[in-house]
């Protein structure tokens, strides 16, 4: 008979294992020794060691299903219980209490990783929602779309939820995302249909612009392209497409106008200012005859230089005032001559002065007599008053003297 601590060979062959509810039959052994019977018992016994070795390694580092693991576990344990092998059943046995234990651990690990994970998907599924239904009324219609696409993948790349939580989110998520496009498709069909009034307008503008890029008539063509411009810029922009072809062709005719005009108003500026080198050589003419001392030659002589100044044309406008005042200057001073030699020469007015002078003259003589009989009388004060007096009158008389030697010339 052979024996070791897990299990021993009778006299007769027969194997058998301990446990601890006491020994049990494994198997028969005629073959060999009682030695060998135990090895090869013993090797069945490491054969399933390695299996729940394997098993343990498993659910450690894989992330096998608890089920499949709890399956494995029962196939695992009905062969330990029914074992023909010798070595420690019970601690297998227990092993596999443990692994029981660890894949339940795991089972809960699994289920609150899930549910945290759940929650986490709903918050940022809701926090999708939220900032899709913001995005939804925004005009910003290329970074909202832009966004809203990239929203869209986020949402896939999340795990779903229960049913009913994941098909409420979606329906508003879609939702927004169906309200914004409606937005956008509205708004570029209402810009389509500015742009294409604005072609219409543009096209008619262009069109009038082209017709009158051969005018002559500077100033009223000018006032009309003014105002075609203002029109452009009121028209808001048509297609891309239409929008710089329309600008070439209202451009390039105001082009051709205003390129003819400048030529014409090179050639009169050249003009107008030889005109004014000339005009400036008669004003120089003109003012020598100031201050005037032969009123007849004078006259006579500005109205030959005005002829020529007549004759003349257009000089620069920013030189007219001071060129022409300068001819103005002169005119007065003849003007003023004409005033004085009427004046000089009018007998009604050299009667009145000749009669006011005598009035003032009889007047101051008068006062002289009343100052001498005063001062005879030793009235001091009214001689004084009569002075006083006397000085007014004396200032008139001068002044009316002055006048009356005017007309004597």
């Amino acid at each position: 008979m052979s024996s070791d601590p897990w299990g021993r060979v009778d006299e007769t062959g027969t194997v058998y294992v301990r446990t601890a509810d006491g020994e049990r039959v494994v198997g028969s052994w005629q073959a060999g020794s009682p030695e060998e019977a135990l090895a090869y018992f013993e090797r069945k016994y490491e054969g399933l060691v390695v299996e729940i070795g394997l098993l343990e390694r498993r659910v450690r580092t894989t992330d096998l299903a608890a089920k499949d693991a709890e399956a494995a576990i029962a196939h695992l344990r009905e062969q330990v219980d029914q074992a023909h092998a010798v070595g420690d059943l019970d601690a297998l046995s227990k092993r596999l209490d443990r692994l029981v234990r660890t894949v339940e651990e795991r089972r809960e690990e699994r289920k609150a990783r899930k549910a945290k994970q759940s929650e986490e998907a709903r918050a940022a599924k809701e926090k999708l929602v939220a900032e899709a239904e913001e995005l939804a009324g925004s005009e910003q219609w290329r970074p909202a779309g832009e966004r809203l696409r990239a929203l869209v993948d986020t949402w896939k790349g999340l795990p779903r939820l229960d049913r009913k939580t994941d098909d409420e989110l979606w329906h508003r998520f879609s939702h927004a995302r169906s309200a914004f496009s409606k937005r956008r498709k509205a708004h570029f069909a209402q810009l389509d249909a500015q742009r294409e009034e604005a072609r219409k307008v543009k096209e008619r503008l262009a069109t009038e612009a082209e017709s009158l890029a051969k005018s002559t008539d500077w100033g009223i063509t000018a006032a009309r392209y003014r105002d075609l411009m203002a029109q452009w810029k009121a028209a808001g922009r048509a297609q891309r497409e239409h929008e710089d072809a329309l600008w070439s062709r209202f451009r390039g005719a105001q082009d051709v106008f205003f390129a003819a005009r400048g030529e014409v108003f090179a050639e009169r500026d050249a003009e107008q200012a030889e005109n004014l080198k000339v005009k400036e050589g008669l004003a120089e003419e003109a003012e020598k005859l100031v201050p005037v001392t032969d009123l007849k030659a004078a006259r006579a002589a500005f109205r030959a230089v005005n002829e020529r100044w007549e004759a003349v044309g257009h000089v620069p406008r920013d030189a007219r005032p001071k060129v022409e005042g300068r001819m103005h200057a002169v005119e007065r001073a003849i003007q003023e001559a004409e005033e004085a030699e009427w004046r000089r020469t009018n007998p009604e007015a050299r009667a009145r002065a000749a009669g006011l002078t005598g009035v003032l003259q009889d007047a101051v003589d008068k006062l002289r007599g009343q100052i001498e009989r005063a001062e005879a009388a030793g009235s001091t004060a009214r001689a004084d008053k009569l002075r006083r007096e006397l000085e007014g009158r004396q200032a008139l008389l001068d002044q009316a003297r002055k006048g009356l030697q005017e007309f004597s010339g």
